[in-house]
């Protein structure tokens, strides 16, 4: 299970998309949660805002990136929601959006109708501006 250290010096960061990549948020996780990074490739120190968040097993997983694209579900799998504000790659814990609006136009990556479907809570918007 992914653990957090509460207790650590903050950093600012961010692409600055952290304001509008999230238009409503109606619902979330109460008190996020801490997310397993381990499927973000190496070169991503900031895990962006908008960023899919997954469930397997009782463990919050931060959803693996392939080309350029969102992965695929595996089995045991199920989306949860999005997440709410860039993160650390180092500290991976936030905020995740259960219900509400997203903006596509600025998801760090484009969402397909996989995820819409997954994701029937939230409405993805300006998927066609990327």
């Amino acid at each position: 299970m992914a653990e957090s250290n509460l207790n650590q010096q903050t950093k600012v960061f961010g692409s600055g998309k952290d304001g509008i990549c999230i238009i409503k948020c109606l619902t979330d996780i109460p008190g996020g949660r801490s997310l397993d990074a381990s499927r973000i490739p190496a070169e991503y120190d900031v895990i962006s805002a908008g960023h899919i968040v997954i469930k397997k097993a009782g463990q919050y997983i931060l959803l693996g990136v392939t080309s350029g694209k969102f992965a695929t579900l595996t089995e045991g799998e199920s989306y949860v929601g999005v997440l709410r504000t860039a993160i650390m790659r180092q500290d991976p814990r936030g905020a995740i959006v259960t219900a509400g609006q997203v903006n596509g136009a600025c998801t760090p990556f484009p969402i397909d109708d996989a995820i819409v479907k997954g994701l029937p809570h939230i409405e993805f918007l300006f998927t066609d501006k990327r």
